[in-house]
């Protein structure tokens, strides 16, 4: 009997997190105002900025570490991280990762790993090769473009 030769890889996938946030801002627009029965406008989106956006972008950031998408805004030498590190420790990222993705930061996870009597060592390293303090993009209302008064 035959073996089946192994499938070609997808191709990868390369998107912008600008692009697709636009079109989840302008989704949460357009359900909210048919919600209230009007166009509820920018400040609609800006409230999605403020309740959305950080988790948003953890979400897409663990999808290019994992190697699922490549996100273009994010850094390269992440994309597909996981698949080549912590193979031995997967248990413990999956439990960092799922802290990480709940919008925790690097001070919570140490705390938790403190609080389960988890080394330290082993912890830190995760998180120095993850870095999640390098992966904060601003949204394009964090720094809105400065008049000009002369």
């Amino acid at each position: 009997m035959n073996a089946c030769p192994p499938l070609p890889a997808a191709p990868l996938q390369k998107k912008s997190v600008h692009r697709e946030c636009i079109e989840e801002e302008n989704k949460h627009k357009w359900i909210e105002s048919e919600k209230a029965g009007y166009d509820l406008g920018e400040a609609c989106v800006k409230r999605w900025v403020k309740e959305h956006w950080r988790g948003y972008l953890r979400a897409k950031w663990v999808e290019h570490l994992q190697g699922k998408c490549f996100w273009i805004e994010l850094d390269r030498g992440d994309f597909g991280l996981l698949q080549r590190k912590f193979q031995a420790q997967s248990e413990l990222l999956h439990l960092i990762l799922n802290q990480l993705a709940a919008g925790k930061e690097n001070l919570d996870v140490i705390d938790w790993a403190i609080a389960h009597k988890i080394g330290l060592a082993p912890v830190s390293e995760i998180l120095e090769a993850l870095d999640v303090n390098s992966q904060r993009l601003e949204h394009r209302f964090d720094n809105p473009p400065s008049s000009n008064h002369a």
